[in-house]
């Protein structure tokens, strides 16, 4: 482990290690992997996408009801249960909010699944509950066609046509109006138009015209509450002086990632079609495959639960 240096709040830390500075989390092994992978010659069907778009729709609401932005919503993170039904995966890039939404600046997810206001040069803030329904959206799309809605072999010109270009519907395979019309909304590029997660589950393609309704929020949302009885036992060992300063700065700032490695983070990609992961350019209409290519890791972060917990005890020992 390569020892580094970093500084915060006016007190300099050198030859910190890497693993004195992370929650270990246990995940479930979803052996089925992802829904499916982007491109494919071999589509879902209207009833498979519908069947897993219910799903995704129910989970998107529950995190928001969380006060959680996802914020890398793609079929890679969508993972398949033994039930058929799938799970939400990846948070390595999430956010956590106060209030009724999230306001972002900063662009973090995959390239071909970013929002166009969240590719605006001038650093404006936007709703983030509203790039989880665009990312939604380039999903559903991908359900149906096995690719994504706007793609370019560079990474400028593909935010370009995000931000610029037509949302066009491939010929075959032929799909219900209802369903373009749900794409449409969700693919609006101005963010106050957007349909929103209420309306989709309401929307005539997602419930068959009202014969699969989607049950309530309040049947599908519990808040949750962490108690000071799972706090006390989440933590075995006081932690290193670094670790608490990690955390705190975590809480601080609502991420789920390392904040330290906030720059980083911004500039990179996470994956995109074709399994390239790639890191931003400020060269115009520049090739992927001339960028540096990563290798394909899951991201270094805290997911919901021990993120709570952690703050929970911090916030009462330092």
């Amino acid at each position: 482990v390569q020892p580094f240096c970093w500084q915060t709040d006016g007190c300099s830390f050198s030859h910190v290690t890497v693993h004195s500075l992370f929650f270990l989390t246990v995940f479930e092994l979803v052996n089925q992997g992802p829904v499916m992978e982007v491109p494919t010659l071999k589509p879902l069907s209207e009833d498979q996408a519908r069947f897993y778009f219910q799903d995704l729709i129910k989970g998107i609401e529950y995190l928001h009801y969380q006060k959680i932005i996802h914020r890398d919503i793609k079929p890679s993170n969508l993972l398949v249960g033994e039930d058929g039904h799938i799970k939400i995966a990846d948070f390595g890039v999430s956010n956590e909010f106060k209030g009724s939404d999230a306001l972002l600046s900063n662009t973090v997810g995959t390239p071909a699944f970013m929002a166009p206001e969240s590719l605006s040069e001038t650093r404006k803030i936007f709703s983030g509950k509203a790039l989880d329904v665009w990312a939604m959206g380039v999903t559903l799309y991908c359900f149906v066609f096995g690719q994504c809605p706007f793609m370019d072999e560079r990474i400028m010109c593909l935010h370009s046509k995000i931000k610029s270009q037509a949302l066009e519907f491939p010929d075959q395979p032929d799909i219900a109006e209802d369903l373009k019309d749900l794409i449409t909304r969700m693919l609006d590029k101005n963010p106050e138009s957007r349909i929103v997660v209420p309306e989709i589950k309401l929307h005539p393609w997602v419930t068959r015209h009202g014969a699969e309704p989607l049950p309530s929020e309040d049947e599908n949302c519990t808040l949750v509450e962490v108690t000071e009885e799972e706090v006390e036992n989440s933590v075995k060992h006081i932690p290193s002086l670094a670790t608490v300063i990690l955390v705190k700065t975590m809480i601080r700032k609502r991420s789920f990632g390392n904040p330290f490695e906030g720059s980083r983070r911004e500039e990179r990609s996470l994956s995109a079609p074709g399994n390239l992961l790639t890191k931003k350019t400020t060269r115009e209409c520049e090739p992927l495959s001339e960028l540096k290519v990563m290798g394909k890791k899951k991201k270094k972060g805290l997911d919901s639960v021990t993120w709570t917990l952690a703050a929970g005890w911090l916030n009462r020992q330092v």
